[in-house]
């Protein structure tokens, strides 16, 4: 498809009047289990939908973004729910330095945590100590000295600086039972696991190098969700680096799963996934890519790790970007399935999800076979900043919308009852610009063989990232999308090219006799009328927006839980449009196109002095500017 490209993580400190009228209005502490307290203040739902970045300043940018969440409910436990997201909250302001300059501070982490004792219907974001950028505040001008970050409140993970670590997106949560004496048990309790991306810290927490390579996967862990939602560092187990690590690696593109089940043989395994892009930062023609796998069954502190598909992937081949996009879940027998996207040549690329399948608890994995074709989002390529995009000139990436998203009926917590049907959900640009949509399937027959892919999106919607979720007894399947309601924009400039962002959740009911599922009807659209504008959004470089690779769902017997990116409380600044458009134009005309973003590097606009530049962001700019958010909507009582 394309040769990867820079990717990264933002956030902002912006000021939203009403909504934070409504944000400091203090609701009561969650309670879970009727007993432990957490000490902090949700937010409530508003327009049937509830704010998770809630801790999130409005702005400046870039400490008010967030993006590419992902969302878990304890099976055990299930009104205990977790999401993450690359969150910029500690990140510097862009007058701290050159104030066209809103870079990733060296050192400081972007993976960010929220907790719900109430099934997903409020939400906290704790704060915890760490290596902090909020003390770089600048002034107008271009004198400041270099922002030197300090150990302060944070709003991601803790204990990476401790480490020589820094926290840097891609979340991806699970949760499974604790060890104990006598093995894997409900009854010792639950414990959380939490995948991302990790660079090395180096100088700014005054370390070497902990691991070679320029990417990493971590896991964190917590067995006590109240403490960690409290803000304990304490109540977080150290770090532990998943991936087997080489000087040319970098890995990308991880998810995590816990067997959930108890009817498993399997029971407690956990399992991590990821893209490992061998020598991708030595030459850009040589990006071998193999898909990796990693098992641990002593709950994460050991892990395992295999090669599930070929590497052979380059720019020569017909492989084209070769796979990632990976997603891990289990049955209530402890089958192992990983799904992935296979990309392909050409524009748009006609690939395919693969999956690759463990019997024995993944020590040993089956060869990948084919589940169903699908047309990555490229019908529309933006040189500006070398990758496809869907909403308009300078717009949002939309590298993974044809990945699939799975998930399995298996019965969890107990595994009782399970049908271990799987349900599939993606966006798919197979009918060209301007009629992307989002496709459902699944499979009765242990992957099989699999239902003709149907569109589900509502009519007018235009699919960008999509995720499914099914409850354990295979009842009820839940699929939410964020997608566009205007057609692809060739400007950046002036109302009339808008882009509006919404996020939908649809639900169907399933026949458990027969795997049927019926019709998905739109149980939830987010509010805002006109939605919000996804020029507000930006990488850190502001080249161009910035919303991330994915959404999430998750289920239980008795309700859901989704969450997507949302723009509704950001702001265009015609400025940055103008900037847009010009980097556009000049890359058109010969120019070099500026870097897009990419875990735990700052990426750069073009070096070419001739090249447009970007204005002083805080000075012109409204102070919401930046200011993408993520939302959730739970269908618990």
């Amino acid at each position: 498809m394309f040769c990867k490209a820079r990717v990264a993580t933002d956030g902002t400190h912006l000021e939203r009047g009403e909504l934070m009228k409504k944000r400091s209005a203090l609701l009561a502490a969650a309670v879970l289990l009727g007993a432990l307290l957490v000490p902090a203040a949700p937010v409530g739902a508003q327009s049937g939908d509830s704010l998770v970045t809630n801790g999130s300043p409005t702005g400046p940018f870039s400490a008010n973004k967030q993006n590419e969440p992902a969302v878990a409910i304890d099976a055990a436990h299930p009104n205990v729910v977790v999401a993450g997201s690359n969150d910029n909250i500690d990140m510097e302001h862009c007058n701290a330095g050159t104030d066209n300059t809103c870079p990733f501070t060296d050192g400081v982490g972007v993976s960010g945590v929220y907790f719900s004792f109430d099934s997903g219907k409020t939400w906290v974001q704790p704060t915890y100590q760490g290596l902090t950028a909020r003390n770089c505040v600048g002034a107008p001008g271009d004198n400041d000295p270099p922002c030197t970050p300090q150990i302060g409140p944070i709003g991601t993970l803790p204990n990476y600086n401790t480490h020589g670590l820094v926290s840097d997106g891609d979340p991806a949560v699970a949760f499974g039972p604790a060890p104990g004496p006598g093995g894997f048990s409900w009854d010792n309790g639950s414990r959380l696991y939490y995948a991302n991306l990790t660079s090395n810290c180096g100088s700014p927490c005054g370390t070497g190098q902990a691991f070679k390579g320029f990417e990493a996967i971590a896991v964190s862990r917590t067995d006590d969700p109240q403490a960690a939602a409290s803000g304990d560092n304490s109540a977080w187990m150290d770090p532990v680096i998943v991936s087997k690590q080489n000087s040319t690696l970098f890995s990308d593109k991880e998810q995590i799963w816990a067997d959930n089940a108890a009817s498993s043989p399997f029971f407690g395994n956990v399992y991590v996934c990821n893209a490992a892009f061998r020598s991708q930062e030595l030459s850009p023609n040589a990006i071998a890519q193999p898909l990796m796998i990693a098992t641990s069954r002593d709950g994460g502190d050991t892990w395992k790790t295999h090669q599930i598909t070929a590497a052979a992937a380059n720019s020569h081949t017909n492989h084209g970007f070769g796979s990632s996009g990976c997603t891990v879940r289990t049955d209530s027998h402890g089958v192992v399935y990983v799904f992935y996207y296979q990309f392909a040549v050409g524009f748009p690329g006609h690939g395919k999800q693969m999956v690759v399948v463990s019997r024995n608890g993944g020590r040993t994995w089956s060869r990948p076979h084919k589940v169903v074709d699908a047309v990555d989002l490229c019908n529309a390529f933006e040189p500006s900043i070398g990758r496809c995009v869907e909403d308009g000139v300078a717009g949002a990436r939309d590298d993974l919308g044809p990945a699939p998203s799975v998930d399995i009926a298996n019965g969890a917590p107990t595994g009782e009852g399970a049908t271990n049907q799987i349900v599939d959900a993606w966006a798919d640009g197979r009918d060209g610009l301007n009629h992307e949509h989002v496709m459902f399937t699944t499979s009765t027959d242990g992957g099989a063989s699999w239902s003709a892919p149907r569109q589900i999106e509502t009519p007018g919607d235009r699919g960008y990232y999509a995720a499914p979720s099914i409850s354990p007894d295979g009842s009820t399947v839940y699929v939410v999308y964020n997608g566009w309601t205007t057609p692809f924009r060739d400007g950046t400039e002036g109302p009339g090219n808008a882009r509006y962002l919404v996020g939908v959740v649809k639900q169907a009911s399933v026949d458990t006799s027969t795997g049927a599922v019926g019709p998905f009807t739109e149980i939830h659209r987010s509010s805002g009328s006109p939605p919000g504008d996804a020029r507000g959004s930006s990488q850190n470089n502001l080249a161009a927006e910035f919303l991330g690779d994915y959404v999430y769902s998750a289920a239980t017997a008795d309700y859901s839980v989704s969450v997507w990116n949302d723009v509704r409380n950001a702001a265009d600044c015609p400025a940055i449009d103008t900037y847009r458009q010009q980097l556009h134009d000049y890359v058109v005309s010969g120019g070099k196109p500026a870097e897009a973003e990419e875990p735990g590097r700052n990426e750069d606009a073009p070096d070419d002095p001739t090249a447009p530049t970007p204005p002083p962001v805080e000075q012109v700019c409204p102070p919401n500017f930046g200011n993408s958010d993520i939302y959730a909507f739970s269908t618990a009582p």
